[in-house]
């Protein structure tokens, strides 16, 4: 159960003040305690957040309810590494935060080794183009918690990172989409099953009322399929299963093999979102793709 009031009176630790940390402090310090901190206090350009983190030897002084850490942050290779182990039940990312806040939003959830920044802007784009109030968030457009003006129609399209996925705790994709998965940031990860795994996370953490959108044919997702009960909705994402739709696309960049595979999940998605067709090619057809 989704309790809205979840980051109301906590102490919290902001651990990385890139964009999704500050965002995640302007975010929750009006209700909440919030402490932040960096490892490279150089880089923050905030005047005001300058003055603001807290002092190393201070941080196992504190009992947090809550640690938001930034994706990009090693857990194993960090200033904090040994009290972020002792307390990883407490580690959180901001898209736990939005999660508890926006819970009956529709969210668009993507992740994949290749080619997940293009599908989620040509989505947001098609959504756009359709009327609809969406947001373009995470790895790609602003951090989720920055988003204002919210109401029960937006729907937020999220591109996400395996890090961010295995720092999760509490969000649920309503769609959630993997693309495709190759070996990459094994030097985190360490074993490519592991990445295999945090990215399939995201379909896991699913409830009943959510779809996944992912090529079960795919060996690696065949096996994790196997070994997990999952509770979403299975949507199985074959490239054959658009060749209609692929002779109406006249735009070069979506004639590899590749980006027609993405391009199956956005038709997959559209479908499922009962988008309009015409307008759906269309924009296809016009979409430059990103430098």
């Amino acid at each position: 159960m989704v309790n809205k009031n979840i980051f109301i009176s906590k102490k919290i630790l902001i651990y990385g003040l890139g964009k999704s940390g500050l965002s995640s402090y302007f975010f929750l310090k009006k209700n909440n305690d919030v402490y932040l901190y960096d490892d490279f206090k150089t880089i923050i350009k905030h005047k005001k957040i300058k003055k603001l983190p807290i002092k190393l030897k201070n941080i196992n002084k504190i009992n947090f309810d809550y640690i938001v850490i930034s994706p990009g942050i090693n857990i194993n290779k960090c200033n904090i590494k040994n009290f972020l182990k002792k307390n990883y039940k407490k580690v959180i990312t901001d898209l736990d935060i939005f999660y508890s806040h926006y819970h009956k939003n529709r969210n668009i959830t993507i992740t994949g080794t290749n080619g997940k920044s293009t599908t989620s802007k040509l989505l947001f784009e098609i959504l756009k183009n359709q009327k609809k109030d969406v947001r373009l968030t995470g790895n790609i457009g602003n951090p989720i918690l920055s988003e204002k003006k919210i109401t029960a129609e937006t729907i937020f399209i999220i591109e996400v990172s395996s890090y961010q996925i295995e720092y999760s705790k509490n969000f649920k994709a309503n769609f959630a989409a993997i693309l495709n998965i190759s070996p990459d940031h094994l030097e985190r990860h360490r074993t490519f099953n592991n990445y295999i795994k945090s990215k399939f996370k995201l379909i896991k953490n699913q409830t009943n009322k959510g779809f996944s959108f992912l090529n079960v044919n795919n060996k690696y997702f065949k096996k994790e399929i196997e070994k997990n009960q999952l509770n979403s909705q299975l949507i199985n994402v074959k490239k054959n299963f658009y060749n209609k739709y692929f002779l109406r696309i006249k735009n070069p960049y979506f004639l590899t093999n590749g980006n027609k595979e993405n391009l199956s999940f956005v038709f997959a998605i559209s479908n499922k979102l009962r988008l309009k067709k015409k307008k759906l090619f269309n924009l296809v057809n016009n979409f430059k793709d990103l430098k």
